[in-house]
């Protein structure tokens, strides 16, 4: 497979990204994963779009970059709700709120709480 075709073939960003992530290379799993994101966006596959997102947080999670993590997963949530997929936009939300916490921003911790609980109450009311 050429690297050009590399580049453009999602799936394979997606299964690269697990493996570089499973090897501690969070930088490079990241970049795999933004990509895989974009793509699959624009074929208009949208869950795996937001999951992208989500484990491109769950990598700079790890690098403690929790400012740039918050702002994957809160991508990932927007997208998500958007989307109808609310139960992975509460996990994207739930990973937010830990990010605020490693930052000490307790306001934004409370907001997540407050939305996360919003969002639950939302989804057993549907049942």
């Amino acid at each position: 497979m050429s690297e050009e075709k590399k580049k453009e073939d999602p799936v394979k960003l997606h299964k690269d990204g697990n493996t570089l992530y499973e090897l501690g290379k969070y930088e490079e799993a990241k970049e795999n994963f933004l990509q895989a994101s974009e793509l699959y966006r624009k074929v208009n596959n949208f869950f795996d779009s937001t999951s992208m997102l989500y484990k491109a947080g769950e990598c700079v999670y790890m690098l403690k970059d929790y400012e740039t993590a918050v702002e994957y997963f809160l991508k990932s949530a927007d997208l998500s709700f958007k989307k109808g997929f609310d139960r992975f936009g509460v996990s994207a939300l739930g990973y937010a709120r830990d990010c605020y916490k490693a930052l000490e921003n307790k306001e934004k911790v409370k907001e997540m709480e407050k939305k996360i609980k919003e969002v639950k109450e939302k989804l057993e009311e549907s049942f």
